[in-house]
């Protein structure tokens, strides 16, 4: 199951990406797993040293009897402490934001985060890709049709 923001791509041009893993509980995992979340409002914040992502939606695993968790808590994301304090200079230095934009589940099992170094567009950048975005489907189109 993959969770995507595809609201990120549309809102800033990204610059690099990183995986990142998730400091979940176990019915924030099974709700995961069942696809059951939403990103659009996510965001990243930096405390006290440490990524935080704030606003992302998991909602609550219905067969739970007795544990359940919040569903719109702040989640620790896990990374090392140089890749930490690359990403927070980066961020402030430059003016730059950090998004998260897909949640996964790698080989192993775990639940994975892609945040990205990302920089805000602007209004006429935002028209480009839209621009951009349609004559690709157009293309595709004629590509079909032959």
């Amino acid at each position: 199951m993959e969770i995507v923001n595809r609201k990120a791509k549309y809102e800033y041009e990204f610059l690099q990406t990183v995986e990142a893993g998730l400091q979940l509980t176990g019915t924030e995992v099974k709700s995961l797993r069942n696809g059951d979340a939403n990103m659009g409002d996510a965001w990243c914040l930096f405390e006290r040293g440490e990524l935080y992502i704030k606003n992302l939606f998991i909602g609550e695993y219905k067969h739970s009897s007795s544990e359940i968790h919040v569903p719109m808590r702040m989640r620790k994301l896990l990374l090392h402490k140089a890749e930490l304090k690359k990403l927070e200079r980066k961020a402030t230095e430059k003016g730059l934001t950090i998004v998260p934009y897909r949640i996964f589940f790698s080989e192993s099992g775990f639940a994975k985060c892609d945040i990205v170094l990302a920089k805000g567009k602007k209004s006429f950048d935002k028209r480009e890709s839209i621009k951009e975005k349609d004559v690709q489907r157009d293309l595709d189109r004629t590509k079909v049709k032959r």
